[in-house]
């Protein structure tokens, strides 16, 4: 089993296609309206080198099959909203991550997170047949783990000091999953107004 390199996901709002090299210029614009919010994140992407670190190892992760790097299209426009992956991926596990995630200052509060949330965890559990999908974000990061909760993430546990950012600070993590056995009532609870009527 095999996640395509070229997968192509989408609802009525929102194309994920895979991230390619001609992405990185309108990565570093949108990039670069909210420098702000990098604080939550590994990297600022609104720096060109860390940009250009950040995708070359996202292709490298996709070569490696270990990961499936999205750039998100909003429809509406047709502009690219941001980025996001399925990560970590472990077919002996059942498992995978949806991380790697973030949207430009103006689509931010669009539902176009949840839209591209629910493509992916619909991939795994519904085509992959995973049981189990995971989240983790910065413990400071309240808008993040709000938005976790409305896709239906369980808080699991916190890992301290878990991770080094492009300032030094060290992160404290959150995860959340998703269960296959959940998914059915989360899809219908969360995700209702995303559902083919």
């Amino acid at each position: 089993m095999t996640i395509p390199a070229n997968l192509i996901l989408e609802t009525n709002k929102v194309i994920l296609r895979p991230v390619e090299e001609t992405d990185f210029n309108d990565f570093l614009l949108i990039a670069r309206q909210d420098t702000d919010m990098w604080y939550y994140f590994s990297y600022n992407l609104g720096d060109e080198a860390q940009l250009q670190y950040w995708m070359k190892m996202a292709f490298a992760d996709r070569e490696a099959g270990n990961r499936r790097p999205f750039t998100i299209i909003d429809k509406a426009s047709g502009k690219i909203a941001g980025s996001s992956s399925m990560g970590n991926i472990s077919f002996h596990d059942l498992r995978l991550e949806i991380g790697w995630s973030w949207l430009g200052k103006d689509y931010r509060s669009t539902g176009i997170n949840r839209h591209a949330k629910f493509s992916m965890m619909n991939y795994a559990f519904e085509q992959l047949h995973f049981e189990r999908v995971e989240f983790k974000t910065d413990v400071e990061n309240a808008r993040a783990r709000k938005g976790l909760q409305n896709v239906g993430g369980i808080e699991e546990g916190i890992l301290r000091s878990h991770m080094t950012m492009w300032n030094n600070r060290r992160r404290t993590s959150i995860y959340y999953s998703v269960l296959k056995s959940e998914w059915p009532a989360v899809k219908q609870t969360n995700f209702s107004d995303i559902l083919p009527a």
